[in-house]
């Protein structure tokens, strides 16, 4: 099990690395450089050799290999980013780069998105180097860049320019899963993530006859692109069903004891109650209008229009997903994708996963290990380019008045000392075993 000093240590490096700003704009307003340092510098404390490696200068990566003492295993990527998203100091408790410890409680931007995962991993395997642990398989350790943009400069540079690295890996651990999720009544549930919903940002482009804004006009760009955008933002979802989701309805369906008519998920939902926000968001595709941009003065009709559209679409389900904006957009307005990720969905019937649910069972033994998709998306798309299958595995144990998935990109962000410490022995435990 991971030492006493490994329990302050994953408090300190959390600390640490939110108290290195890495704020991703977008569009490559980011530096990550300072905070890998600070990874390789803990890694090579380790007795590991990390490499550096960027696309862009200060958009830094973080990679090395742990020898296994099996060289016929198959290798475990264990990642996890360094980027954070913007944070605004005037609506926080407590500066969100402080990283201040108060009442054993961390604060701070990337407290569970996902600096804290950073510093669980960099505890372990610290301490293995204290103890002298070699785990049963290679492990290969990515932190990396520009998760919370594209993963042009990150997990997707990684994977297309640098494969080598990851050889023999097939499968991976990564962000957002096998956290404490109270039902409400009593129950702690832990998902464990086995899919994810693919990335399908868009961008909607109408266009028209410029003019004067007195004048009668029957090709206004700006109506036919908001006549898209409300029927996309109205439109209804059909229900599809991936065998992860569908295994975590069954799950939960027998763990409340009620009947998992998976032909009739909404009523299922509804008798799921509060369990029910584990898997609301990921029984269909989805397409949320966020971004307008048209025009430049109040008496003049552009001659064009754009929006821009947050798509989401579950494993099996982008034909689907492409059909229907052709519909909804219509003839007059064109759509292409901004940016486009794959869906991903992981065995629930593995060694791996069996590893990870047995892990969190020793040390939460009254909690109930589920399976789920993440309505949303990590690094684990860009690593299936190397065939490498991802799982969302960054174990916490929360406090009941704590909303860990409003924490995410959410104001006063904080995780507890308990929770990582938790983390880490869980941590410790499954890779140990992997």
């Amino acid at each position: 099990m991971a030492d006493e000093r490994a329990l302050d240590e994953v408090v300190r490096f959390t600390s640490d690395l939110i108290r290195i700003d890495t704020t991703n704009r977008g569009g490559g307003d980011c530096r990550e450089r300072p905070a890998a340092e600070y990874a390789a510098e803990q890694l090579a404390g380790a007795g590991l050799e990390p490499v550096l490696l960027e696309r862009t200068p200060g958009r830094t990566n973080v990679v090395a290999r742990i020898e296994g003492t099996d060289p016929s295993a198959d290798a475990l990527l264990v990642h996890g980013h360094l980027d954070v998203v913007p944070a605004e100091a005037r609506d926080w408790s407590v500066h969100p780069f402080s990283g201040e410890v108060r009442d054993g409680v961390v604060w701070g931007r990337g407290a569970v998105d996902m600096k804290n995962m950073d510093a669980m991993i960099l505890a372990v395997l610290r301490s293995w180097a204290r103890e002298g642990v070699r785990p049963r398989r290679d492990l290969v350790v990515a932190f990396t860049a520009d998760e919370e943009a594209s993963a042009e400069d990150g997990a997707g540079f990684l994977a297309d320019r640098h494969p080598g690295l990851f050889e023999g890996c097939t499968e991976a651990v990564g962000e957002s899963g096998a956290f404490t999720f109270h039902d409400g009544g009593g129950r702690e549930l832990y998902p464990i993530a086995a899919g994810e919903r693919g990335t399908a940002w868009l961008k909607l482009t109408a266009r028209g006859r410029a003019g004067h804004g007195s004048k009668v006009n029957g090709e206004n760009a700006v109506t036919r692109l908001a006549a898209a955008v409300a029927r996309i933002g109205e439109h209804e979802w059909p229900l599809r069903m991936t065998p992860t989701v569908g295994a975590a309805l069954t799950e939960l369906a027998a763990l409340y004891g009620i009947d998992a008519d998976l032909h009739d998920v909404d009523r299922l939902l509804e008798k799921l109650g509060p369990a029910a926000k584990l898997v609301e968001a990921t029984v269909r595709n989805s397409a949320n209008p966020t971004l307008l941009e048209a025009g430049y003065k109040v008496n003049v009709i552009p001659g064009e229009a754009v929006a821009y559209v947050d798509g989401r679409y579950l494993f099996g389900g982008e034909d689907e997903f492409r059909a229907t904006l052709d519909r909804l957009t219509g003839p007059d307005v064109d759509w292409e994708f901004h940016h486009r990720e794959v869906a991903l969905q992981a065995p629930l019937d593995s060694p791996t996963y069996a590893r990870m649910r047995a892990a969190v069972e020793e040390f939460a033994p009254d909690g109930h290990v589920v399976p789920y998709c993440m309505s949303g998306g990590t690094d684990a798309k860009q690593f299936s380019r190397l065939g490498i299958t991802g799982y969302g595995f960054a174990p916490l144990k929360l406090p009941e008045d704590l909303d860990y998935q409003a924490l995410f990109h959410g104001v006063d962000e904080r995780v507890p000392v308990d929770a990582l410490h938790f983390g880490v022995r869980v941590l410790d435990r499954f890779l140990r075993s992997a």
